[in-house]
């Protein structure tokens, strides 16, 4: 245990110095498990799932889970970091870019489509400006680590936020920005603040500037 210990320090040692670790973080090797209301529950074959695309596109979309299988896969590695104050580093994510569904003509925002609000199961909801989602370091995750995702940790499908090793992405947003059990994304032309957003958290959430709650928290 106390060599776990000392190659965790060590470990944390070398990305602060690398200036991965955002102010006020501390790292872990663990994955905790953190989110609003109950895990959700499927039928085995995901034959009740479904994910939709709406507001304003082009054309709103609606795929079953097979339908959604058959979308441009990616793979990024990434660190994480939770608003809780753990980050974890170099986790390797699989999944769907909304930035390659626009670019091949799947999506089509209209303009004046500016934000995105994030629909999940479990009635939680959270924004981010479209900008930030077609960034690399934002995915549609179905995997982590080479495994389809847990369950506790948004199975089958989530959106994740991270940060490149080399800060080569500048907007990233804590951990929470990137909803579980994600069932739909609505294009909008003016911001609309999420579950917790709403409950004041930093509606922004930049990790290395601490945006960890509003002003009126």
């Amino acid at each position: 245990m106390l060599d776990r210990i000392r190659r965790r320090r060590e470990r944390e040692k070398q990305v602060r110095k690398e200036n991965r670790l955002p102010p006020g973080q501390s790292l872990t090797e663990k994955f905790p498990v953190l989110h609003y209301g109950s895990t959700p529950h499927y039928k085995s074959d995901l034959s009740d799932w479904n994910f939709r695309i709406i507001g304003l596109v082009e054309d709103e979309k609606r795929w079953n889970w097979d339908e959604f299988k058959r979308l441009p896969k990616t793979k990024v590695v990434m660190d994480i970091h939770c608003v809780t104050r753990w980050s974890k580093f170099d986790t390797e994510w699989e999944g769907v870019s909304l930035k390659t569904l626009i670019d091949e003509g799947i999506i089509i925002p209209k303009p004046g489509a500016n934000y995105i609000l994030q629909h999940c199961d479990s009635n939680y909801s959270t924004n981010l400006p479209l900008s930030v989602m077609l960034k690399d370091n934002v995915l549609l995750a179905t995997h982590f680590n080479g495994e389809p995702l847990e369950r506790d940790h948004g199975y089958p499908l989530r959106v994740v936020i991270g940060s490149f090793a080399d800060r080569s992405e500048e907007q990233t947003a804590y951990f929470w920005k990137g909803g579980k059990w994600l069932r739909g994304l609505e294009f909008l032309a003016e911001d609309r603040r999420g579950f917790w957003e709403k409950a004041g958290y930093h509606n922004e959430a930049d990790p290395w500037k601490e945006q960890r709650f509003s002003g009126s928290f």
